[in-house]
């Protein structure tokens, strides 16, 4: 039996390896560990994160972290809503900046942008 090959139970899994996070024995090309569910880090394919400019649910992924900012310092006037594809907000926003109300709301939205997990989760709740 080869250092890859790996018999439990009467069944055998070949190229195997162990999971970093519970010590499980999964297959080599496996995304997830169905044990723990962390992702497999020796499947590259599995672990590469989603970039600014690839698509998901038929959507061009944006950056959380650029709509954080621009919400953040330019929310006020409803930049983050344009940059996100609310072009009817980002009007609402900018008609009634000199009320500093799309301000308040930038400023909280911005904190929740930037506190999600990666760009994929942030492109399917807030950007259309």
């Amino acid at each position: 039996m080869s250092d890859t090959e790996i018999t439990t139970q009467s069944t055998t899994i070949k190229n195997s390896i162990f999971c970093s996070s519970c010590g499980a024995s999964i297959a080599l090309d496996a995304a997830f560990c169905p044990h723990c569910g962390s992702p497999n880090k020796a499947n590259e394919k599995a672990v590469r994160e989603a970039q600014p400019g690839d698509t998901v649910d038929g959507k061009i992924i944006k950056s959380r972290i650029a709509a954080g900012l621009l919400a953040l310092f330019l929310g006020g006037i409803g930049v983050h809503k344009f940059y996100c594809g609310s072009v009817g907000l980002g009007i609402v926003y900018l008609i009634f900046f000199w009320t500093f109300i799309p301000a308040i709301i930038a400023l909280i939205e911005g904190i929740i942008y930037l506190t999600q997990p990666n760009d994929e989760t942030f492109t399917r709740r807030y950007c259309v």
